[in-house]
């Protein structure tokens, strides 16, 4: 157990982090928003590791978002489950997706190695389907 003198005050926000990941990244159409948007909030050579593989670069990460997107249509949105936490430079966020007033389709977590206030590694974990 660590005393209220042993905390960092350098640890990032990491709900406000992993939040705008989900909305101006994995939410964004617009291509050149979310390229904007991995600019900030990733650094210059992230990693991206999904189910299906992984990913490296921020045009190939807004490729990846874009995609998504396209595949399950206009409606289809992500959207937060609670609040991001995290320490010393690793946290996640809980999060589902679907269409708008349609069923859950997907839901799973997002885990970010977070350096300079910047996301370096990002994993998209996916929860067992439901039954």
């Amino acid at each position: 157990m660590t005393s209220a003198t042993d905390k960092t005050t350098n640890e990032p926000d990491y709900d406000a982090l992993l939040r705008a990941n989900l909305t101006r990244v994995f939410n964004e159409r617009d291509r050149a928003l979310r390229e904007a948007a991995i600019a900030e909030l990733f650094c210059a050579e992230p990693t991206l590791y999904e189910p299906a593989g992984i990913v490296k670069g921020q045009t190939a990460i807004s490729d990846v978002a874009g995609a998504l997107l396209e595949q399950f249509g206009a409606d289809f949105s992500f959207a937060a489950t609670g609040i991001a936490v995290g320490h010393h430079g690793l946290g996640y966020l809980k999060w589902q997706a679907g269409p708008a007033n349609g069923p859950v389709v997907v839901s799973g977590v997002d885990v970010a190695e977070i350096n300079d206030g910047k996301i370096t590694r990002l994993w998209v974990l996916l929860d067992a389907p439901q039954s």
